[in-house]
């Protein structure tokens, strides 16, 4: 494997790494520690610079009007978007644009025109409805919301919970049971309306996240027309194991630029901050930190780029992916962890980004799949036969 990056990479980086550090850094000094994004007009600023950038929409495929960036070029990108305080869950605030839905470049014609190209305009937004109150780790199984056929249409029932964004949004792609019998290959994702009939946001569920809420959704005899099914009936696991298996690339990325930035303030810190005399920098058991920080950032990089590699080559990724997001969300936990520690009192001020860093980064070994999750899916590729 060759890490170097191209002329291209290069220039690309230099470019995001100046827009974060002269762009969104200084907007945080003025904003609230728990914060999500500065005002709409800092926004569509931001945004309008990085179209002039030619970087907007990253995700994308080019003929829908992204840019031309390859997946380890987009994975190298978001390990320098998310070294900010609001980086891990906003990176640039959103101001890169992104693909958001990337199941509904597989959609319909008519499903494209309802949706797709208003999503890409900007004039909807929607949601990812997958986990249920019965377990989000296992949806083959777990998925329990029913979808029964009736006549042209499908009358669906059940609930859902830590969905984001659905009491905002204008539609969301929705998985439900189609056949009880038949397990992952029994499920079928549809694409739903929120103010369709027997839609219901029923409750906001708080978490650690700052400024960050997620939703409880109940769904009661909606109906369906069979023109909102996306993709083929009873194949919609794949839909939804697919997204989760490229989804797992960026959000280790993105656990990555946080604990990098979490040791440069470490490395910076310990070189001026005297105890007994001396430096925390000459204290053996500072160094060791620095040196484990190092380790685990390194380590969850070249595994993380190996993934995102094999993705672009169209090679198989899923074990390489599902390593990338267990050890970068664990490994980045550790390292903000440790820089607290070096910083002592100050670390658990809301001066610095770290206890912002350490909350987010503890729900990072839950989502997109728990770190357990993630060691099944790789001893189901590495085993293999029947003890799948």
């Amino acid at each position: 494997m060759d890490f170097d990056m191209t002329p291209e990479q290069e220039l690309i980086i230099q470019n995001v790494r100046r827009f974060v550090r002269e762009e969104i850094i200084p907007l945080e000094e003025d904003m609230d520690p728990d914060a999500s994004g500065p005002e709409p007009e800092d926004l569509e600023r931001l945004k309008n610079q990085v179209r002039d950038m030619g970087l907007y929409g990253l995700g994308i495929p080019p003929e829908f009007g992204g840019p031309d960036i390859g997946i380890v070029t987009q994975t190298l990108m978001a390990i320098e978007m998310s070294q900010h305080r609001t980086g891990l869950y906003s990176p640039c605030f959103g101001a890169f644009g992104g693909a958001g839905l990337a199941q509904l470049f597989e959609a319909t014609e008519d499903q494209k025109e309802r949706y797709l190209y208003p999503v890409l305009k900007g004039d909807k937004h929607g949601f990812f409805g997958l986990t249920e109150p019965s377990g989000g780790s296992d949806p083959a199984r777990a998925i329990q919301t029913r979808a029964v056929k009736d006549g042209d249409d499908w009358i669906l029932n059940g609930a859902k919970i830590f969905i984001s964004g659905a009491d905002k949004a204008d539609f969301g792609i929705l998985f439900a049971r189609t056949d009880p019998e038949k397990g992952r290959a029994g499920i079928t994702c549809f694409l739903v309306d929120t103010d369709m009939p027997g839609f219901h946001v029923r409750r906001v569920v708080h978490t650690l996240r700052s400024t960050h809420y997620a939703t409880e959704i109940q769904i009661d005899n909606l109906r369906i027309p069979a023109a909102n099914v996306l993709g083929e009936v009873n194949k919609g696991f794949g839909i939804a194991n697919d997204r989760l298996s490229r989804q797992r690339i960026p959000y280790a990325a993105g656990c990555i630029g946080v604990a990098i930035k979490a040791q440069e303030m470490a490395i910076d810190y310990v070189k001026i901050r005297e105890t007994f005399g001396a430096p925390l920098a000459t204290r053996q058991s500072i160094q060791w930190m620095i040196v484990d920080n190092e380790i685990d950032i390194r380590t969850s990089r070249f595994v993380t780029l190996d993934a995102a590699s094999r993705s672009e080559k169209g090679e198989s990724f899923r074990t390489e992916a599902a390593m990338a997001k267990l050890l970068a969300s664990e490994a980045g936990g550790r390292v903000v962890d440790r820089v607290m520690q070096i910083h002592g009192g100050y670390g658990m001020t809301k001066d610095l980004p770290l206890e912002r860093w350490f909350r987010e980064m503890r729900i990072r070994r839950i989502g997109e799949g728990p770190s357990e999750v993630q060691r099944l899916v790789m001893a189901r590729d590495i085993i293999g036969g029947s003890f799948h």
